[in-house]
């Protein structure tokens, strides 16, 4: 968070044990350090030396998502290569590829590469990639080499967690993990969606998530 929204944040986490918050002491939008440079402060904050789960907070996920299917792909892609990263993916209508990152991948579901917001007709794609992302260990350093190369850049670059993404896939094994979509929570009319899903077509409120 930022320090304008410090203090709310700290109130809310106190009742959830082992949650902690993190503030990147700005106090304006004109300040933000980015998205990025939000993850690497994370990092070198705490002394991660882990894989690190990324999620946006404007997305929920639908009922055929699981956290077990998602630590169990981890561990195979670990298993055969120490570097490799993970990230969600599901499939969007022509017209929504320009709202999303698209990624365009092999056989193996190894993201070739991923474009951000391209016209129908620029990908045959249709894989859009929510901000749900598995960094390895060894992909972590990298970090430090996207944000260096980007120093002078304008915020916006380095506040879009896709393009850090896009730069990764060129240089680690980034694999795909397919589910039948998402909510992205960014409107009243995408809220309204999502309310009721689970308000009426939830299955299973129990197993949600698991």
């Amino acid at each position: 968070t930022n320090a304008v929204y410090q203090a709310a944040f700290e109130e809310w986490a106190a009742q959830f044990p082992g949650v902690r918050v993190l503030s990147d002491r700005t106090r304006s939008n004109e300040e933000r350090l980015g998205a990025v440079a939000g993850l690497q402060l994370a990092v070198k904050h705490f002394h991660i030396q882990d894989h690190v789960l990324v999620v946006g907070g404007d997305t929920l996920f639908k009922e055929d998502f699981s956290l077990a299917k998602v630590t169990e792909k981890v561990s195979q892609l670990q298993a055969r290569r120490e570097d490799s990263c993970l990230v969600l993916s599901y499939q969007c209508r022509d017209e929504e590829t320009q709202k999303y990152g698209i990624l365009e991948v092999d056989d193996d579901l190894r993201v070739l590469c991923m474009k951000e917001k391209p016209r129908p007709s620029e990908t045959e794609s249709r894989r859009a990639c929510p901000c749900f992302y598995v960094f390895s260990r060894r992909s972590l350093p990298l970090l430090d080499a996207f944000l260096e190369e980007n120093k002078d850049a304008p915020v916006e670059v380095k506040d879009a967690p896709g393009n850090f993404v896009s730069w990764l896939v060129l240089r680690k094994p980034v694999y795909v993990h397919e589910i039948s979509g998402r909510f992205d929570v960014g409107n009243l009319q995408s809220y309204l969606e999502c309310d009721l899903y689970f308000k009426e077509k939830l299955q299973d409120d129990k197993s949600y998530m698991i």
